[in-house]
């Protein structure tokens, strides 16, 4: 999809469908059609959030939205508007798509409001109009798999924001999350034989060849062992298919030497039957999503890279199969991680867990300074939050506080739960250091924090859970299949240390 920001009162370009939001109490803005005023006063259009009405004038279609109180419009709001809007702008066949910035009709400076809400429609549309397509059939009939050919009714080809001041920015920025985001959905949606480790690894090298300012390094099993990675080479050494140690490495030429580095980790499982301990047959086809946190780890990098913030980023990505095989580590067996730290294997489905454990240490040692890591690591967390909430654990109240932060603005919002001492107790191993799944099924999310907070040291380290929020969102912007969910979180993390 094209986007493009133009001045208010400069025309609506090649638009064929206009967008009008209004508040709640509050006249139309600008001076519209007499047709689009007829339908506020005949009440067929409302101004209560979500709420459509279309009409036709000057040879264009014309979309009223309600926005409810201007004073409850939020980024977030504004994402699910827009997803609404183009719902219904695909149903009636919108090639271009032009949004009138909501808010002050005069000309001048944008305010941090009008930025925000401008990125945000940006995003919403770019979201909604997502469809996975990789495997459909072309639309020649053809039958040929990863058709590439788009059905003009189901996707927008242009969208334009109307505004006052300079919105190219905004505009830009919405613009580069979206695709990002989707790009992760992507990744998401590929099957695990199809998307496998070195698929993955291949992917990243793409992503660095292509942009200024990123490097990328993918280190086979032999590698992995070699680092003393006791813990993610187990976890692969059940499958075929070769391991991948992906460290994405950005920065940007005027980074502050004040600004800390920060560390994202993602687990990457590209498929998770359970490995010895096998999952139940039912769904198990979604374990395809374990890789989610590594696919927004891998897309958030790219956008920072695009958007050129100025911070410093060293990413790493554990990627492997969890299979049961002749090789598969067995309930009972005892690992070394590269720490130093033994571990007790009493349940192989507790993998993610041992790849970060690993993927964890070798952040530390590439020079993080603040990790954050992602992984769909418990139905536990499912419980607790449903997909409303990421987990949220950490080691440090400032960096957790800016998390949060991070999540209100990005809309990808998170909870905290604690990690209290008497937890670590639980964790304690019988025959080892440490157990990857104690007996006593107590606090599953808070348990996967407290074991992943040995592979940090004093560093300042969150560890989101999103298992709940990694696919079947069902969000206006994000229905159902992979949510990309992480990408805007931590790119808006990354932009907390910019100011």
């Amino acid at each position: 999809m094209q986007t493009s920001a133009t001045a208010r009162g400069t025309g609506n370009g090649d638009a064929d469908t206009i967008v009008l939001g209004v508040f709640a109490d509050e006249d139309l803005p600008g001076e519209p059609p007499a047709q689009v005023r007829e339908l506020l006063d005949s009440g067929e259009a409302r101004r209560s959030f979500k709420a459509l009405a279309l009409t036709h004038a000057e040879g264009k279609r014309w979309l009223v939205v309600g926005l409810g109180a201007r004073e409850d419009l939020t980024a977030e709001r504004a994402r699910v508007a827009a997803a609404v809007v183009g719902e219904r702008a695909r149903e009636i066949s919108t090639r271009a798509l032009c949004w009138e910035l909501p808010g002050d009709t005069g000309a001048g400076e944008l305010d941090d409001w009008e930025r925000a809400i401008a990125a945000a429609l940006v995003e919403g549309t770019i979201l909604g109009d997502y469809r996975f397509e990789l495997y459909k059939s072309s639309a020649d009939g053809g039958g040929e798999q990863g058709g590439t050919e788009r059905d003009p009714t189901k996707h927008l080809e242009r969208l334009i924001v109307s505004g006052p001041g300079d919105l190219e920015a905004a505009v830009g920025e919405g613009a580069v999350l979206g695709e990002a985001v989707n790009r992760a959905r992507d990744l998401q949606n590929r099957p695990g034989n199809d998307l496998t480790p070195t698929a993955l690894g291949d992917y990243a090298r793409a992503l660095a060849h292509e942009l200024e300012d990123l490097s990328v390094e993918v280190e086979g099993g032999e590698a992995i062992r070699m680092r003393g990675m006791g813990a993610f080479a187990a976890v692969a050494q059940g499958s075929e298919q070769e391991p991948a140690l992906i460290t994405l490495r950005y920065t940007s030429p005027p980074a502050a030497s004040a600004t800390p580095t920060l560390g994202f980790v993602g687990k990457a499982v590209t498929f998770d039957s359970g490995g010895i301990s096998l999952k139940p047959g039912p769904k198990m086809s979604e374990m395809k999503f374990d890789m989610s946190g590594g696919a927004a780890v891998v897309e958030a990098v790219a956008a920072i890279a695009r958007l050129k913030l100025p911070v410093s980023v060293v990413a790493v990505v554990g990627a492997t199969e969890n299979l049961p095989s002749g090789r598969a580590i067995k309930p009972g067996d005892i690992v070394t991680a590269a720490n130093g730290r033994t571990i007790e294997i009493n349940n192989t489905d507790a993998e993610g867990r041992l790849v970060l454990a690993d993927c964890l240490c070798h952040a530390v040692a590439q020079g993080a300074e603040r990790i954050v890591d992602l992984a769909t690591l418990t139905g536990a967390v499912i419980v607790a939050l449903g997909s409303t909430y990421a987990g949220l654990l950490s080691n440090d109240d400032e960096f957790a506080a800016r998390l949060a932060t991070a999540g209100e603005r990005s809309g990808e919002i998170v909870w905290r739960l604690p990690l209290h001492e008497e937890y670590s107790e639980l964790i304690k191993g019988r025959y080892a250091d440490l157990d990857n799944a104690p007996e006593a099924r107590k606090a599953g999310t808070i348990v996967g924090g407290a074991f992943l907070s040995n592979f940090v040291g004093d560093t300042p380290w969150a560890h989101l859970d999103i298992a709940g929020s990694a696919w079947e969102l069902d969000r206006a912007y994000v229905g159902k299949g992979a949510s990309g969910y992480g990408v805007r979180l931590l790119v808006e993390l990354a932009k907390s240390y910019c100011a």
